[in-house]
Order: C-alpha cells, then sequence, then structure tokens
C-alpha cells in the first residue's frame, strides 16, 4: 500500500487524468440517467376477470370460481389468489413471488384458463396485469369559457385534443371521463303504439330497411363505368318523422279514380323525434362545474418527467390553437417527482455543508478543508458512472442513498488527511507526511469501507418489495462508498502535496486540541468494571423499553392531497350521487376554509381506478388544499366524517395521495383490516357483528365498515309456467319484450354533422305498478304482464370474497395518526380473542399488518446476517477471532440509540427505519475499527494501558471528525418538510441517534472491552 500511495504523490497527472476522465465520463452519465419517484418494481399480480350472465354470486362461485382458483393456484410461483364475486360477474386476483417474469406468467395462465374461456355459460374472460406505473401520469380536466355542452366539448377532446396528446412520444394512452355523446332520440308514446298496433321491433325494422345505402353494381357509357347504388340514409329529424311506419283504417274514399281504405301512419304521430345527449355513465366537476377528464398514461418504459414535460409543452400550444378553452393540471407524476428529486438534493447539499464547516472548525486551515470539500464531488460523480452501467435511475431511494453516503464520503478521506496533519504537527517533512500517514490509517479506512458496504449484500438479495425498493438504494451507497476509497487513498493525497503551502509544521498546530482525552481515558480504564457494568444496565434498560416503541409498515407522506371513496346504496342513480358529492363539496370548502382548494370529482363508472366494482353509486372526489390552508389535512378528515356522519346509507373511504410506496405494496384501500375467514356466508355474518361491536370499542380507529351489506334492490319477475305452457308463451319472447319496452332499442346508426349517430328507440320511464300492466304480445295474442307472472321485491345477492379458496369477510378502519398499526393490531387480537368460533372459522387481522410482520421479519433478517458478513470482513483484516468480536460490540450500543431517538421523538419504526439500523450495523463499526488498529499498531512498543491511551488520543479527532460530518450530513433529511420527506426521516433518524450512542461507545466502553479481553488472553496464553 505503502508503494500505490507513493507512486500517486509522484505521479500527480497521472492520477489528475484519472479524476478528469471519472468527472468527464460521470458527467455524461448524469445526463444520461432516467429520473422517476422510485426504482422499477415489478407488480406480480394478475387478474382473470369473467362476465357471466345474471346468475347469483354463489352460482358463479360453484360453477366456475372454485375451479379457476384450484387451477391458478397450481401455478408456478403463485403466493396467492383472491376473488371477489358479484351477481354476474367475478374477479380472480393471482399474486405471484416479487422476482416472477410476469409476461411468462401471463401466458401460464392465459393457457390454463383457456377451458374456462371456452365455456359457453362464461359471456367474457379476460386476463390483464396491473402494474402501479400504468396509474395516469396526468389528470387534465378541460372546459370552456361558455359551451357547456359535454357533447360539444367531447368532440374537440376526441377528435382534437386526444389526438394530439397521444402523438407525443411517450404517451400510450389518453382516457376520457365526464363526456356525454349526442343521439337521435325517438320517445313513443306506448298508449299510441298499443292503439294503432305498432311495436318497437317493427318500427325499428322500418327504420333499418330505410336507413342504408345498396350498391347496384356498375354500368358502362362511352368507356367509362359507373358506380350504382341506392341511398335511402337518413339525413335529419324531418326525414324519421315522415317515415311511414303503418296504416290507419278510414272510411273508404277515392283518391285519384282509386279507392282507399287506409291511410299512412307516420312516426312522428306516435313518437317525438329529437337530437339528444344519451345519459353519461359518469359525471366529472372541477369545483363545482361540469368539465371533461382526461387521463393520461405512459408507456411502460419511458421516463416520466420528460413525458410529462412534453405534455405540458404540447398543451401549452393546443391552448393557443383553441382559444377559450382551458386546461388544469390536477395532477402530475413529474411535478411530484421533480419536487421529491430537488427535496433530497437540497437535504443532500445542505447536510455536506454543514459537514464542510465542521471540518473547518476541527483542523482551522482552509487548505485541507478545501481538499476533503473536494473528494465530495468527485466520489458522488464517480458513483453516477456506476449507476448508470448498472442500469439504476435517478430517484428518491437512489439520490437519499447518495443523501445517506454523504456524510460518510468524506470520513475516508478526513481520516486520511488527519494522520497526514498528525504526522506532519509531529514534525515529518511534507511528502514523508503523506506517505506514512496514508499508510497508518489505509487498513483501517478499507476495513471501514469494506463493512459499511457489506451490510447492503443481504438488502439486494431480499425477495419481495422491501428488496426491490431498497436494493437501488444498497448499490448506491456501496458505489458512492467504493469510489470514495480510491479518492481517499490516492487522490486525497496527491491534492494534499500540491494544494498544501506548508512543508514543515514543527510549531505547534492551531487545530482544535483534545489533549484531555488521554487523562479521561486513563481514569475509565482504571475504573472499567464500573464502566462496563453500566453499558451492559443501558442495554439491557432499552430492551424493556422496546415495547414502548410503535412500528408500522410503510411512512405517511405530509401531502396536502387526499382522495375520498363515496359509496351510495346499490340502485342509487347517478344524478343522485352526482347531486350528493356536490353536497360533498360544499362541505369540504366549508371546513377547510381555504379558499384555493381544488376539488376534482367523478361520480359513476370509472371512478376508482383499483376497485373492482363500481356503477352510479360510486364516486370519488380529489381533494387538493393549498399550502396556505389554515386547518391540516388529517382535521379536514375527521370534521368532514363527523359532519357526514348522519347521511343515511353514505360510506366514506379516506386514502392520502402520497404517490410514494402504497401502490408497490399493493396496500389495501383502509390501514386496518380484519378477516373473517368461514365456509357459510351467515355464520360469517354472525361472526362479523360481533366483530364490529368489539371494534367499536376500541380507541383510535373510526369509520369501521363491513364489506358483507345488502347489494341493489331488484324486482324478481318468476313466470307462471302453466299460463306460459297452456299459451304456449315462450319465455325468451317474454324476456325480450320487456327489456325492450324498458330500455328501448337501437335502430343502427345516421351521419349527422360529420358523425355518427345511435338511432335509440325509447319507451317512457314507467313506475312499478306501469310494469305490471306490460302488454307482452305473441302473435296475435296479447297478455298482461301481471296474467303470466309473479313481481316481487327483493334485493340482489351479496357479494362473496375468497381467498386462498377460503370464504372471507373483510371489516376496514381508519386510525388515529398518533396510535401505531401494531398496537391497533394488537388490541383488535386482544378483543376478539374470547369470539367463539366453529371449527375452519378464524379472525385475523391483515392488510398493512401483515405487510408490516412480514417485511420487518425478512429486515430483521437481513441484519442478523449483515452482522455476520461484517464479523468475517474484520476477522479477515485483523487475522483474528477476538477483537472482531470486541468491535461487533458497537453496534447493540447504536441500537440502543436509534431506540432511544425513535421514543423521545414520537416516531413509530417503519421498514425506513428497520433499513437505517441495517446501514448503522455497518457504520457504528468504523470508529472502533479506526481506534482497534490503532491499539494493535502501538502496544508491538509499549504496554497495554499506554497503547490503548495513546491510541485513543490520536483518533479522537477523526473520531469526532468524522462521527459529527456523518450526523450533520444527515441531520436534514431528518427533518420531515416536503411531501416525500417522511420516505427518508425514518432512515436518518436511525443512522443518527446509533451513531451518536456508537461513538460515545468507541471513545468510552470499547478502550474497556479491549482491555479486558486482551489482559484475558495474555492470560490464558501465558497458562
Amino acid at each position: 500500500m505503502r508503494k500505490i500511495i507513493s507512486f500517486a504523490v509522484k505521479n500527480p497527472v497521472t492520477i489528475s487524468m484519472v479524476v478528469l476522465a471519472i468527472l468527464l465520463l460521470g458527467w455524461i452519465s448524469y445526463d444520461r440517467l432516467n429520473v422517476d419517484l422510485l426504482p422499477k418494481m415489478n407488480s406480480p399480480r394478475l387478474f382473470v376477470e369473467i362476465e357471466a350472465g345474471e346468475r347469483p354470486p354463489e352460482e358463479i362461485e360453484k360453477l366456475f370460481l372454485e375451479n379457476m382458483e384450484s387451477t391458478a393456484i397450481r401455478q408456478r410461483d403463485v403466493t396467492q389468489v383472491s376473488s371477489v364475486i358479484k351477481a354476474g360477474s367475478a374477479r380472480l386476483t393471482v399474486e405471484y413471488t416479487q422476482n416472477k417474469d410476469m409476461d411468462e406468467a401471463f401466458l401460464d395462465l392465459q393457457k390454463a384458463m383457456a377451458m374456462f374461456s371456452s365455456n359457453r355459460d362464461i359471456e367474457s374472460l379476460n386476463i390483464t396485469q396491473h402494474d402501479p406505473n400504468t396509474d395516469p401520469v396526468m389528470l387534465i380536466s378541460m372546459s370552456h369559457q361558455t359551451i357547456t355542452d359535454m357533447a360539444e366539448l367531447r368532440k374537440i377532446a376526441e377528435s382534437y385534443v386526444r389526438n394530439e396528446l397521444v402523438r407525443i412520444e411517450g404517451v400510450a394512452e389518453v382516457a376520457l371521463s365526464g363526456q356525454e355523446r349526442s343521439i337521435l332520440t325517438i320517445n313513443t308514446d306506448a298508449y299510441k303504439l298499443k292503439a294503432f298496433g305498432l311495436t318497437l321491433d317493427g318500427i325499428a325494422q322500418r327504420i333499418e330497411t330505410n336507413n342504408q345505402s345498396i350498391s347496384g353494381g356498375r354500368v358502362s357509357d362511352i368507356g367509362l363505368q359507373y358506380l350504382v347504388k341506392s341511398t335511402t340514409q337518413f339525413t335529419n329529424e324531418v326525414d324519421f318523422e315522415n317515415l311511414i311506419v303503418g296504416y290507419n283504417a278510414i272510411e273508404a274514399t277515392t283518391v285519384q279514380g282509386r279507392t282507399v281504405t287506409r291511410a299512412p301512419l307516420y312516426l312522428r304521430e306516435v313518437a317525438t323525434i329529437k337530437f339528444e345527449n344519451d345519459r353519461p355513465t359518469n359525471i366529472v366537476r372541477l369545483n363545482g362545474e361540469r368539465c371533461i377528464g382526461l387521463s393520461v398514461y405512459k408507456e411502460m418504459q419511458q421516463n416520466t418527467v420528460r413525458v410529462v414535460k412534453l405534455i405540458n409543452d404540447q398543451l401549452k400550444t393546443i391552448e393557443q390553437a383553441l382559444p377559450g378553452y382551458s386546461f388544469q393540471v390536477i395532477s402530475n407524476q413529474g411535478v411530484f417527482i421533480n419536487d421529491a428529486i430537488n427535496e433530497v438534493k437540497n437535504s443532500a447539499l445542505l447536510g455536506l455543508a454543514l459537514a464542510i464547516v465542521v471540518l473547518f472548525l476541527f483542523l482551522r486551515r482552509i487548505g485541507t478543508t478545501l481538499i476533503v470539500s473536494i473528494s465530495i464531488p468527485i466520489s458522488i460523480i464517480a458513483a453516477f458512472n456506476l449507476m448508470y452501467f448498472n442500469g439504476l435511475t435517478l430517484n428518491v431511494m437512489t439520490l437519499g442513498g447518495l443523501a445517506l453516503g454523504g456524510g460518510m464520503l468524506i470520513d475516508n478521506a478526513i481520516v486520511v488527511i488527519e494522520s497526514i496533519f498528525r504526522n506532519q504537527e509531529r514534525g515529518l517533512n511534507r511528502r514523508e507526511a503523506i506517505i506514512t500517514g496514508t499508510s497508518d490509517v489505509s487498513g483501517a479506512v478499507i476495513a471501514s469501507t469494506l463493512t459499511t458496504v457489506v451490510v447492503f449484500i443481504p438488502i439486494v438479495y431480499i425477495h419481495g418489495a422491501s428488496g426491490q425498493l431498497f436494493k437501488d438504494q444498497a448499490w448506491t451507497v456501496a458505489f458512492s462508498l467504493i469510489a470514495s476509497l480510491f479518492v481517499a487513498l490516492l487522490v486525497t493525497p496527491m491534492l494534499y502535496d500540491k494544494l498544501s503551502g506548508v512543508k514543515n509544521t514543527s510549531s505547534e498546530s492551531q487545530s482544535l486540541q483534545f489533549n484531555w482525552y488521554s487523562q479521561l481515558l486513563s481514569s475509565i480504564l482504571k475504573n472499567r468494571w464500573l464502566i462496563i457494568s453500566v453499558s451492559v444496565i443501558l442495554l439491557l434498560g432499552t430492551v424493556l423499553l422496546l415495547p414502548l416503541l410503535g412500528t408500522e409498515f410503510l411512512p405517511r407522506s405530509n401531502s396536502q392531497t387526499f382522495s375520498i371513496s363515496v359509496k351510495l346504496p346499490e340502485g342509487t342513480r347517478l344524478e343522485r350521487t352526482d347531486a350528493v358529492v356536490q353536497n360533498l363539496e360544499y362541505y369540504i370548502h366549508s371546513i377547510s376554509g381555504d379558499s384555493l382548494c381544488t376539488i376534482y370529482s367523478h361520480a359513476g363508472e370509472g371512478s376508482a381506478t383499483n376497485e373492482v366494482f363500481e356503477g352510479e353509486h360510486t364516486a370519488t372526489m380529489k381533494v387538493i388544499l393549498s399550502h396556505s390552508s389554515p386547518v391540516p389535512p388529517e382535521i379536514v378528515r375527521e370534521r368532514f366524517l363527523e359532519a357526514t356522519s348522519t347521511i343515511e346509507g353514505l360510506e366514506l373511504t379516506f386514502k392520502q395521495d402520497d404517490n410514494t410506496l402504497g401502490t408497490f405494496f399493493g396496500d389495501e384501500i383502509a390501514p386496518i383490516v380484519v378477516e373473517v375467514k368461514g365456509e357459510d356466508l351467515d355464520e360469517i355474518g354472525v361472526v362479523t357483528e360481533q366483530v364490529l361491536e368489539r371494534l367499536k370499542g376500541i380507541e383510535g380507529i373510526y369509520n369501521i365498515k363491513s364489506s358483507m351489506a345488502d347489494g341493489a334492490p331488484e324486482l324478481t319477475i318468476s313466470i307462471d309456467r302453466t299460463m306460459a305452457g297452456i299459451n304456449n308463451i315462450p319465455l325468451q319472447t317474454v324476456i325480450s319484450q320487456i327489456s325492450q319496452q324498458l330500455q328501448g332499442r337501437e335502430a343502427g346508426q345516421m351521419d349527422y354533422k360529420g358523425e355518427m349517430r345511435t338511432i335509440r328507440i325509447k319507451t317512457p320511464d314507467i313506475t312499478m305498478k306501469d310494469l305490471q300492466n306490460i302488454v307482452i304480445r305473441i302473435g296475435t295474442q296479447e297478455f298482461l304482464l301481471r296474467e303470466i307472472a309473479n313481481i316481487e321485491n327483493s334485493f340482489s345477492p351479496k357479494e362473496i370474497f375468497r381467498r386462498n379458496q377460503n370464504r372471507i369477510n373483510k371489516i376496514v378502519a381508519d386510525k388515529d395518526a398518533g396510535k401505531s398499526l401494531d398496537k391497533v393490531a394488537q388490541e383488535i387480537r386482544q378483543s376478539v380473542s374470547d369470539i367463539s368460533l366453529l371449527q375452519n372459522y378464524s379472525i385475523n387481522v391483515t392488510g398493512e399488518e401483515e405487510q408490516r410482520q412480514e417485511s420487518l421479519n425478512t429486515l430483521m433478517w437481513a441484519l442478523l446476517l449483515s452482522i455476520v458478513l461484517v464479523y468475517m470482513v474484520l476477522a479477515s483484516q485483523f487475522e483474528s477471532l477476538l477483537h472482531p468480536f470486541t468491535i461487533l460490540l458497537t453496534i447493540p450500543f447504536g441500537l440502543v440509540g436509534s431506540v432511544l431517538i425513535f421514543i423521545l421523538t414520537g416516531t413509530t419504526i417503519n421498514i425506513m427505519g428497520v433499513i437505517g439500523i441495517i446501514m448503522l450495523a455497518g457504520i457504528s463499526v468504523n470508529n472502533s475499527i479506526l481506534l482497534v488498529v490503532r491499539i494493535n499498531q502501538l502496544k508491538t512498543t509499549m504496554n497495554l494501558t499506554e497503547a490503548i491511551v495513546q491510541a485513543g488520543q490520536q483518533r479522537i479527532r477523526p473520531i469526532l471528525m468524522t462521527s459529527l460530518t456523518t450526523i450533520l450530513a444527515l441531520l436534514p433529511m431528518s427533518i420531515q418538510i416536503g411531501e416525500v420527506s417522511a420516505l427518508r426521516s425514518s432512515m436518518a433518524i436511525a443512522v443518527i441517534g446509533g451513531f451518536v450512542t456508537s461513538t460515545l461507545m468507541s471513545l468510552v466502553v470499547i478502550p474497556c472491552v479491549y482491555y479486558v479481553f486482551e489482559t484475558m488472553k495474555l492470560k490464558i496464553t501465558k497458562e
């Protein structure tokens, strides 16, 4: 190593060129790195959706779902199969291991389901793959200053705006919502139809016969060929009004010599014809005003930030081309990503600036401070090279890795500079001080870097979403530390030789000294057993405090945006749902007191992105509070829930829009999920009622709902088979005529004003009483519906939820922000533990709690493996089994600090905090390595006590410098300011707290432990 360092010092041009090459390639790599919010993650879920007529859920379950589930669960790498069944439809969710090749899984599942798709009783079977990245990257509202007709807005949105956006590179699809379509409606009069003996089928056939263009071949004349066609297509309302649909008997009259006994019956005499907007499937509003919603989706491999920028640029062009039209961006993943990236960048830069200030306060020399400061950008830019060639992206996790490693990047350089500086203070000339000082600490620097790097190896091998999420961060930290090791051992000595203007510093230095520490350390060694005893007591006390520490699955963001899922009783018409949503919007504005609040509401189908079943009775409200809102989002939600609690039949579910981790982990719609598993639906309902009663008594949870509820109201028409048989009445004819008289009938299309319009024959809406008097015609016979059928009120069957081939019912609830998930889950388990259950019935807390347990168990395994790997590295470095164990004692004392700081700050530990603790296992030993390496070097020339005291005196300054710079570099990240700060704050808090105590232990406890172990070893050796 001495020869390598000497080469670097004697060949500054060579080292400079290497550094410049790294910087040049690093800049190019940085420019080409894709920018995204989170690392690329696999979404291991496939969905099988089936339509099976109007069968009840129990029938669909027995006929199809049970066999489909057993087929799906036998597929390779399947971890879970769940399903939801409703009258006429069902959806099967197949979950795979996280690293599964989903293209292969899709093909395998498609082959397995082929036998069901050929089943005649299944109307449709679709297999789809849901990926969180397919959520719209932008949500845009489109409106006009004067035009309020949604059909007119749709024409512009569909024919121009959508086409312009789809043409953008990277845009996959633009979906419209809230639009209406203009159709030609023929509103018939049921009494007139009956009087003239007309039917909807007969009118439709007349329209279809006359509204067509028929080719009649070709005619040749004087060398030219003419295409012959006959066209009787309708072009306007008058053509329909003058259509003859029948004849009316009249008194015999003579017209032009002919006797006429009937007169033509025109369509206008039995119906009203007009163009009007068809009933919409959904209604979209922005702050109470109707608008068109544009959901823009990007292609899978495209860069989100780049695509969003192109969309924004195109929107400006479209607005210039369409005067009077306005486009407002409701949500924009690109802005969120940029804000998140900038937050991490600013936190990292501020932390590094604080670290450099501390460095100057210790060394009190601009030159040496500058040398260490230069090592930071070199290490980071060098890391960009490795990130680019390994296919990583710039995201919150990788930049967080650079920020977390930012304080450690200068640790190696600090240790080298301090060692050189100390050798100069001893009187060595500059070049000798550089070579000797760097050689003295090279072993410790290499060992500390390797121990930090190896703790990330288990993270790379962790399966599941946690492993995919943190893998990029682990690689980034490892890359930056490897780069910092190169800079510290080769670049820093060369820079010190060229930038340090002092050739001899035999005189007393003005740098910060800690001469008092040697005396303190001597006293500590004399009372070593007391120090060790106090440390053990502190460690045991911390273990006793662990029950006070709350844990959760994911960190909660500080977003000002949240969504409200609105559900009214099934059967509620869209118009009433829209009216309720408008009232809810008024409540939000009143409660928030925020005049700048933006509310985007979507009532009807397509309102919830990830919902299985939705309809006219559902809606979603996206609430975006301004940053100047006087009431925080959580208070708005609580007050809103109180204000709407008296509205009968209204169900509300809140979801924080954090755009971060929830979607990737497939989070539930609520944080608390309790599953009741069993076989009989009625028995599951009885148990569910008991669970609901117990949950109401638990403090801290609210908005408790059960998925087991009555379905939509319906009228059941039971045909009298005896009457049908006697009068030869085909059941299919009865059903067809009822359907036509209730829903109307489509009669083709017509070209009107350059657009194809649907022709729909409608009948007036009828009441339940009118339904009984519907006339059913069979040939020349006529029957009232009540004469051949019984009509009864009922409710559609309940939905059936299944998981791993068992029936379940889900009970969901929200929890107060101040309560940790694990403690709430424990209270729920205790409260339901005395409920008596039949065999094969169970009550389980699932959802986030289940994911929390799984992730924490996996990460704790990674922590233990990291400690083992650190020990192996240290044992190899020291060629000893004893002193690596001495150094490893720093880790539990580091955990003491992490636990204490989480308790003191009232922060719950989540998966991000556990990653911080794993990192701490590699970082906390660095100071002890530095101390033990020096003791081993000195004990060969002096007695043990003197070696420990002198090593401590020589190493206290670099230990304090590296500790303070690391802590200060992480301090800005620990402060929760910004929407994504929660992603990194718990990680930074864990490292800061652990680093404080581990540093103190390195300076106080480790010397005592080293003394005890070394004296024991000497005694054993002598014996």
